[in-house]
């Protein structure tokens, strides 16, 4: 897809891999002002209680915005068992690049319950020296996602994979609605194509994996008149430091 300026590309591919991966799939812009996108993301089955595989990169000339992370599907802050059984080996991996990617400063409270005690929240001046670090921390991330996926075993519990694919509706109603890349996509190809894209594309199966909408999940987000609040937080809590401590244990309470 081109952008209106008629110099920026947006490329996106997807792809389905049976039995243990619904999508995987990436958007990658690249600007003729130096600004580079990447959006990469793979999405495991119902039958898979398996994290999501993150990746949002923003590069400009100065600056680069990065969030790499395998998103937990259910709550690792009060659901110990989850946590243990995902993150707690992967912790040393988290640390190999926390000093050079260091918290990225405020984040809300309601953004925060989507990510993990690895998550790689960050930004920086851009350099090529931070740019081959993170592309390390990539390949790194996405091998350990990708051990895994070959150790998930499938889910035969009907009750456990219904509840997998509601946790899973729920993550991408909320990423389709307050995903900050929205507005980048709104500028380069207007409303009306960013809305397929965020809706059909980058988080597909927000239509199709359940019938709960934005407000059914968060109705704290509920104007008076029915409509979505705007804001990115209605509790107004942010932070700027993380929130997670060496052990993986939530400290932001």
């Amino acid at each position: 897809m081109q952008a209106f300026d008629g110099k920026t590309n947006l490329d996106m591919l997807a792809y389905e891999a049976p039995p243990k991966i619904r999508l995987l799939r990436s958007l990658s812009i690249h600007g003729n002002d130096g600004m580079q996108v990447l959006d990469f993301g793979v999405y495991p089955e119902p039958e898979y209680d398996l994290p999501i595989f993150c990746a949002n990169f923003f590069s400009s000339s100065t600056t680069s915005i990065v969030v790499l992370d395998l998103n937990p599907l259910h709550d690792v802050v009060e659901n110990d068992e989850y946590k243990e059984k995902y993150y707690r080996s992967l912790l040393p991996l988290y640390a190999k690049y926390a000093n050079l990617l260091p918290w990225g400063g405020k984040l809300t409270s309601e953004s925060v319950k989507f990510f993990s005690p690895i998550v790689i929240w960050t930004r920086f001046s851009t350099s090529q020296y931070l740019h081959d670090v993170l592309y390390s921390a990539f390949k790194d991330y996405l091998k350990a996602w990708l051990l895994l996926l070959d150790l998930g075993e499938k889910e035969t519990n009907p009750s456990r994979i219904i509840a997998n694919q509601e946790a899973q509706h729920r993550y991408l109603t909320w990423r389709a609605e307050k995903d900050p890349g929205y507005n980048l996509l709104k500028r380069l190809v207007g409303e009306a194509e960013a809305k397929t894209v965020v809706r059909n594309f980058l988080f597909e199966g927000v239509n199709t994996l359940g019938t709960k909408s934005f407000l059914d999940y968060f109705p704290e987000y509920r104007c008076e008149d029915g409509t979505i609040n705007e804001k990115r937080s209605m509790m107004g809590k942010s932070f700027e430091r993380r929130p997670w401590n060496s052990k993986g244990d939530f400290i932001g309470s």
